[in-house]
This record gives structure tokens, C-alpha cells and sequence, in this order.
């Protein structure tokens, strides 16, 4: 509906008319948005003043969670490939015969 007025508005020839009908339609269409986005931040539990902090915080231990992901999956992939080559080297003894050589 919004669109087809704003259409209806822009089709209109160029007078004082014209142009005032196009700025009363842009009004209504900025103060619907902003009392749809007061609404949604309402709904959000985002309308107070501690709303700007708390979104702050949230970011902040969402970074830090995924800096923390992010060293965990390090932490593995590194013990990983620790154990890959420890097995390596111990099938290489074990094929050369160091292993053989140490009974008593």
C-alpha cells in the first residue's frame, strides 16, 4: 500500500500539491518505521536504557566464545597430529628393529 502511494505521489505533475503530497507520504512512512523498530526492540526486551551495554556485553562473550572455539579446535588438531607422530615413530623403530634390540 505503502509503495503504491508513494508511487501515486511521484506520478503526480510537479506543483505545490505534488510536492507537498510527497513529503507528507515520506513522513508517514518514517515516523510507520520508526514506531515498527520502537515495537520490535519493545518485543526484543531492547527499549530500556541498559539495552546499549547489554548488547555490548553480548558481543563481547560472543567473541569471546569464538575465540575460545577457535583455540580448542587448535588444541585438538595440534594433539592430533602429536599422536599421529609419535605413532609414526614408533612403527618406524618398531620396522628398524630399535625396539627388538632393547629386550634384556
Amino acid at each position: 500500500m505503502l509503495a503504491r502511494l508513494v508511487a501515486q505521489a511521484e506520478g503526480v505533475p510537479g506543483g505545490a500539491s505534488g510536492l507537498g503530497d510527497m513529503v507528507m507520504i515520506r513522513a508517514l512512512i518514517e515516523e510507520a518505521s520508526e514506531l515498527g523498530a520502537g515495537r520490535a526492540l519493545e518485543r526484543l526486551g531492547l527499549s530500556d536504557r541498559r539495552a546499549e551495554g547489554d548488547m555490548r556485553e553480548l558481543r563481547e562473550l560472543l567473541s569471546a566464545w569464538r575465540d575460545a572455539k577457535k583455540a580448542a579446535r587448535g588444541a585438538v588438531i595440534g594433539w592430533i597430529a602429536r599422536i599421529g607422530l609419535a605413532l609414526l615413530l614408533l612403527g618406524i623403530a618398531v620396522k628398524v628393529g630399535v625396539i627388538g634390540m632393547v629386550k634384556g
